[in-house]
């Protein structure tokens, strides 16, 4: 069946900025003060990581112009390298994502049921319960066809920045603050040299990568766009430009709003802006934020991972049956498949944690080697008019640079946690040989 073109310049910005913006902003800064020890540090690599962002951002715009497919991260994979590299990477993403899912439905759980629910039925029953509701909801609201997920999908998103936007309004309730200037300190209490910078924004860069990371997977909407070799470079650009700007902000803000040292070891960050902002009420609000926030993560996941499944459908590396749509076009069985995998991971995610630290490793080597299919498109696709194609300025040099970012995060990580790096390789080696033995029974 022929998908129609439903989305617009306007939805796509808007699921670019909800497949990044999730809860990440509002912990990973304390982990990055942590390890930069300096506010230059940590604002160095919040600025390299939204310069690296924009050079991915460019490179995808270019990759989703010129390749406009519906589950494009899985097939950018398959035409440009083999079809069993990218099944085990993207097996790992929607693993992944579908734990991510879980794991932050039960956060906002937590959060919801302490404004709704009497302490006696603040327990772990009721905060399933709610996490399961949750993405049972979303998931009706996904069968009803694209049009009415994407429009949903507006308004959580829309809501998210406006109340992104309140939080930073939190400078100008700000007291003074502490006057403690901070120290870079080394493990030998010896000036730090430049290699110690160096190894501290690389720890500093892993957290803040990921903060960033997501916008990736706005190629899988390729096949359902309107002008998608227009709108898809635009929509990331602009989906991009206002996570940086909202991100630059509000690490701006936790700095001059909580004290740079107390940002280091600060619990529950977005809370204390929110308590200067509203006082005593400020906690039911980062409820409404944690909430709306956990509300469009789980909704754009549900969007765009089923594509991912429905284009490994349709090549054959899953069976045919994902890659089915009902009348409606809505890919029901790659849907129902993942929502129920986030339902029942829900129920294990305190030990899914361990898994989800193996998979980071291998989403640095996934995003460098995906941007690189640019060099192998380019190639391929040299006969398209390149007035219709966007293309990559500075090229190759924004391509290259991403890649080396992220190279440079995959050897930080490795660095840091050796067998997180190792055992990431080995589900990557056990997924491509699932792939092979799959292969092998098909065949007999």
């Amino acid at each position: 069946m022929q998908q129609k073109k439903q989305l617009s310049l306007f939805d796509l910005s808007m699921i670019v900025v909800s497949l990044v913006i999730g809860m990440g902003i509002f912990r990973t800064p304390v982990n990055v003060a942590a390890k930069a020890q300096v506010p230059e540090l940590f604002y160095l690599a919040w600025f390299i990581g939204g310069f690296v962002a924009f050079c991915g951002a460019l490179t995808y715009a270019e990759i989703g112009s010129r390749y406009p497919v519906t589950g494009g991260y899985y097939k950018i994979f398959s035409k440009a390298y083999h079809p069993s590299i990218a099944f085990a990477i993207n097996c790992i993403v929607l693993i992944s994502s579908a734990a991510s899912v879980a794991a932050i439905s039960i956060i906002g759980a937590e959060y919801l049921s302490k404004i709704i629910l009497p302490v006696e039925m603040q327990n772990e029953t009721y905060r399933v319960a709610i996490a399961i509701a949750t993405i049972l909801v979303f998931y009706l609201i996904n069968l009803l066809g694209l049009k009415a997920s994407s429009k949903t999908q507006n308004v959580l998103t829309i809501i998210k920045i406006g109340l992104i936007l309140i939080l930073i309004c939190a400078i100008f309730f700000a007291e003074t603050t502490q006057n403690i200037t901070p120290v870079f300190k080394t493990a030998s209490n010896a000036l730090p040299s430049w290699a110690d910078y160096g190894k501290a924004l690389g720890l500093c860069l892993i957290a803040v990568s990921f903060s960033y990371a997501g916008y990736a997977q706005t190629i899988n909407f390729g096949g359902e766009v309107t002008e998608a070799k227009k709108v898809i470079p635009r929509s990331i650009i602009i989906g991009l430009t206002i996570i940086v700007i909202l991100y630059m902000a509000l690490n701006y803000v936790y700095v001059k709003v909580i004290g740079f040292e107390e940002l280091k070891t600060a619990e529950s960050i977005a809370a204390i802006l929110a308590s200067k902002i509203f006082g005593p009420a400020g906690f039911k609000m980062l409820s409404v934020i944690i909430f709306v926030s956990v509300m469009g993560y789980v909704n754009v996941n549900l969007l765009s991972n089923p594509r991912a499944m429905f284009a490994m459908g349709e090549e054959g590396a899953l069976p045919k049956v994902f890659a089915r749509m009902n009348k409606k076009e809505v890919i029901s069985v790659s849907l129902t498949v993942f929502a129920l995998v986030a339902v029942v991971i829900i129920f294990f995610a305190k030990t899914f944690d361990k898994i989800l630290n193996y998979t980071i490793f291998l989403e640095s080597i996934s995003m460098a080697s995906s941007a690189a299919t640019i060099f192998i498109l380019r190639k391929r696709t040299a006969h398209l008019d390149n007035k219709t194609i966007y293309t990559v300025p500075l090229y190759p040099i924004l391509p290259i640079i991403f890649i080396a970012a992220y190279t440079f995060v995959a050897f930080s990580i490795y660095a840091d946690d050796p067998n997180a790096a190792l055992n990431g390789l080995y589900i990557f080696i056990g997924f491509l040989a699932i792939y092979f033995i799959a292969k092998l029974f098909n065949k007999k």
